[in-house]
This record gives C-alpha cells, structure tokens and sequence, in this order.
C-alpha cells in the first residue's frame, strides 16, 4: 500500500443548480470521512439555502467572487482570500455577482448533504 493517494478522477457530484463540483476527496469520491476537499465553479446568480452544518468548511478563492452570510453579516471573499467557517454556525453561500466563481473547499469532517442541515429555501 502507498503512503499517498494521488486522485486523478474526482467524483462529479450530481446539482440541480448549474453548480460544478469535483469531489477530489471525501466520501463518496474516496471513503475518506476525516475531510473532503472538492473543486467548485457556480455560476452567476447562484446561492444556496442557509444552513447549520456539524463540520468547519474553509473555502479558498480562485476566481471571482463568493458571498458569504454568517449570522447576518455579508463577507465578500475575494480572489487568493480564504475563510474558515465553524461548523454549528448559521451560513449562506452565494453568488449574487454577474461573473461565475471558482473556489477550492475542505470541510472537516468530509462533507454530507445530511450534516450540512439545509434550511427549506
């Protein structure tokens, strides 16, 4: 056995929502419950509903910008900006600019749609 895991076909995550998301690592791309780290673009216009989540997410920005609403308050995070957002927080992701975004996330532990806890949009 190796001591690396050198990912060459990410999970493409099914959306709904014009949303692209290669999962690199994490449960469903590699069994892997510790983490997940996944490639992201949105499109303009794009958001998600607010949620919950019982794990800490860091995103890091590549390209455009991401809005960002924890407890009532909107970051804007920018280009080579990063954040970390504690899991048990209330968050909304979006995209409300006029370009597509594109980010890198990790949450810890991997990511589930079941621990996001998404509120009814």
């Amino acid at each position: 056995m190796h001591s690396y895991k050198l990912q060459t076909k990410p999970f493409i995550v099914p959306t709904t929502d014009g949303k692209t998301i290669e999962e690199h690592f994490g449960l469903p791309s590699t069994g892997t419950k510790a983490f997940s780290l996944a490639h992201m673009t949105a499109p303009a216009g794009w958001n998600e509903p607010y949620q919950v989540p019982e794990f800490d997410e860091i995103t890091f920005v590549i390209k455009g910008k991401k809005e960002i609403i924890i407890d009532g308050e909107k970051i804007i995070v920018h280009p080579n900006q990063s954040i970390l957002v504690h899991r048990g927080t209330r968050v909304k992701y979006s995209n409300p600019f006029d370009e597509p975004i594109e980010y890198i996330s990790i949450c810890i532990p991997a990511f589930t749609i079941e621990k996001a806890n998404r509120e009814e949009q």
